[in-house]
């Protein structure tokens, strides 16, 4: 069933008996303030503007979530390993928090059935979903408070959707690995950087290559500098391990 349905001014309105209805399916408990969560799934591209001038998205429920979301997961690493080192979690946690982790968790929790965005079906939609789910977690946190979010997060989603022990032993660090591959070849490594401004997803979007001895071996592309790094520090090091055999030697 659809979560829109259709005025006779032919403007769509959400069914909020069918938003609901999905939404208990993902929380597992009955919402309080319904409203904040619709605000939770309306993309920046989708935004609309109230009568006093306010305009509505889920990037101020973003910020929040993404905020909220590293303080459950400093809590919950510091209890699971007590005896762990603090780049340890910084690096687990960062794992958990990766952009594309993110997205597939939303995906495997159906939030992009709900997510309301005009951004066209051929353009890249790689962390829109992310991006909701870490609204969700702002919007939990408004109307639940800490401790109901933590447990929400580590029980339906942590614990259901991903494999902490895979985590913790998966190195998707690549720029690391590519520095440490850089260094022992004393090779010389330098990122280049284009922005350019996204009108679908109304953000500024980074592109970056990365070259090595003037030659280039990735480019990544995505709405930070660091997320772009990353990208093309993954296919610097997939030619690197394949074509080298160095992957044995230093992963």
């Amino acid at each position: 069933m659809s979560l829109f349905r259709k005025r006779k001014n032919g403007i769509y309105i959400l069914d909020k008996r069918e938003f609901s209805s999905r939404l208990k399916v993902i929380l597992r408990f009955r919402p309080g303030n319904l409203k904040i969560y619709e605000i939770a799934f309306i993309h920046r591209s989708a935004s609309f503007n109230l009568p006093d001038g306010q305009r509505i998205n889920n990037e101020r429920l973003e910020f929040l979530g993404d905020s909220v979301l590293d303080m459950i997961l400093s809590d919950f690493l510091f209890e699971k390993y007590p005896e762990a080192s603090e780049g340890f979690m910084t690096k687990i946690r960062s794992r958990i928090v990766n952009r594309d982790v993110l997205n597939q968790l939303a995906v495997s929790m159906h939030i992009d059935k709900l997510l309301v965005s005009n951004i066209s079906s051929g353009h890249n939609t790689k962390h829109l979903y992310g991006d909701a789910l870490e609204a969700l977690i702002g919007a939990i946190f408004i109307d639940k408070g800490l401790k109901r979010t933590k447990h929400f997060f580590i029980k339906n989603v942590l614990e259901n959707y991903l494999d902490l022990q895979t985590i913790v032993n998966t190195d998707s660090d690549y720029k690391s690995l590519v520095f440490e591959w850089v260094q022992k070849k004393k090779s010389n490594l330098i990122f280049t950087y284009n922005e350019e401004y996204d009108f679908d997803l109304k953000k500024s979007v980074f592109t970056t290559k990365l070259c090595i001895d003037k030659v280039e071996f990735g480019k990544g592309q995505g709405v930070s500098k660091k997320e772009a790094e990353q990208e093309a520090s993954r296919q610097a090091w997939e030619r690197l391990k394949d074509n080298s055999g160095e992957y044995e030697k230093f992963a």
